[in-house]
């Protein structure tokens, strides 16, 4: 498993400086109904907006 998870969506509540997730674990999912081929067919479903 991944030791660090670097993300550069700073709009996301868990975005931490160094573009690090604070995340306790991220969920991942294809985005479009089949086996993603690369990752513009994904989707970060741990994202949630800061407020």
């Amino acid at each position: 498993m991944a030791k660090d998870v670097l993300c550069e969506v700073n709009s996301c509540k868990f975005w931490a400086a160094g573009n690090q997730c604070s995340a306790s674990s991220i969920y991942v999912v294809n985005n479009r109904g089949k086996d993603a081929k690369n990752s513009e067919e994904t989707d970060c479903k741990t994202f949630e907006a800061k407020i």
